[in-house]
C-alpha cells in the first residue's frame, strides 16, 4: 500500500476515489486504498479537502505541501505569451558563471516538472571544472561522424589548435553544460524546458546543442562512462548550454506558421 489515510479526518466525499485512473480507492465510510497498482501520482492527495490522504514515498517531503486556490492562475496569458516571444537562443555570454544557488532555482522547476508513468527519474548533471574532459569525450565519440558535418570536422580542428577558430564550435562563449538523463526522452525533454524558461525568467539565456547528443546516440555506454553515478539504462536526452547573455536582442523574429490540423 502506499497511501496514507487518516480516516479521522475522511469525511467520505469520494473525490479521491473520482480522480483515481488506477481504481485504486474505494469509499463507503471512508476512503480504502483497495489495489496494488497505484503509481503515486498524487491526484487523491492533491484534491482531498481536508489533507486526509498523504503518501508514504514522500512522507519527507511534506515542506513541498502547498495549497492554492486553482481559480487564481498566477501568471497571466498575455504575461506567459511574452515570455515566450521574447525566448531566443544564447551563444554570446558575459564572463560570470552561474553558481550553485542559482542552479538549485532552476531545479526547482524541473522538480514540479510531469514524467512519463509518473516514474519521476529525470536527473541533472551540471558541467563546470570538467568540461574540457567532458568535450574531448564527446569529440572521440561523434569525430566518425566529422565527413557528415563539418561542424563537427571544425571542433576537432579546434581541439587540435584553438587558433583556428574564434570560438568554440560547439560551445560558443558557454562555459557550463546542463545535461538532463532520463529512460524517456520526453520527460527529459519537458524538464530542461521548464528549467529552461525559468533560467530566462532569471536573467539567464542559453542553447540545446545536438552535435553533443550525438555522443549518446552513436556510443551511449562509452558516454555512461563518464557518469558513473548515473543509471545506465538512462540516456542523455537534452544537453543546454547556460550562462548569462552578453547581447541585449530588442525584438522578436517571423516564425513559419505553425499547422494545425482539426479531426
Amino acid at each position: 500500500m502506499k497511501l496514507i489515510i487518516d480516516t479521522d479526518l475522511c469525511t467520505a466525499c469520494k473525490l479521491c476515489s473520482q480522480v483515481c485512473i488506477r481504481d485504486n480507492i474505494a469509499v463507503d465510510d471512508f476512503a480504502v486504498e483497495i489495489g496494488d497498482n497505484c503509481f503515486e501520482c498524487g491526484h487523491c492527495m492533491a484534491v482531498c479537502k481536508v489533507s486526509a490522504i498523504t503518501l508514504k514515498s514522500f512522507e519527507d517531503h511534506k515542506d513541498k505541501i502547498q495549497d492554492y486556490d486553482s481559480k487564481n492562475i498566477p501568471v497571466e496569458y498575455d504575461d506567459l505569451l511574452q515570455l515566450l516571444k521574447q525566448r531566443r537562443s544564447i551563444r554570446w555570454f558575459k564572463n560570470k558563471k552561474i553558481d550553485n544557488e542559482t542552479f538549485d532555482k532552476l531545479f526547482e522547476g524541473a522538480y514540479y516538472s510531469p514524467s512519463a508513468q509518473n516514474e519521476q527519474d529525470v536527473e541533472f548533471v551540471v558541467v563546470d571544472e570538467k568540461l574540457d574532459d567532458f568535450m574531448n569525450l564527446v569529440y572521440d565519440i561523434i569525430k566518425v561522424d566529422d565527413d557528415k558535418f563539418f561542424r563537427i570536422k571544425e571542433f576537432g580542428e579546434y581541439l587540435k589548435d584553438s587558433s583556428t577558430k574564434k570560438l568554440h564550435p560547439l560551445l560558443w562563449e558557454g562555459k557550463q553544460l546542463i545535461l538532463t538523463f532520463s529512460t524517456d526522452k520526453t520527460s527529459a525533454v519537458i524538464a530542461n524546458t521548464r528549467l529552461e524558461l525559468l533560467a530566462y525568467s532569471l536573467g539567464l539565456g542559453g542553447f540545446y546543442s545536438l552535435f553533443i547528443l550525438k555522443a549518446d546516440e552513436l556510443d551511449h555506454n562509452k558516454l555512461m562512462e563518464f557518469f558513473p553515478k548515473i543509471d545506465k539504462n538512462k540516456h542523455m536526452y537534452s544537453t543546454f548550454i547556460i550562462g548569462y547573455p552578453k547581447v541585449r536582442f530588442r525584438r522578436t523574429i517571423p516564425h513559419k506558421n505553425i499547422n494545425v490540423t482539426y479531426y
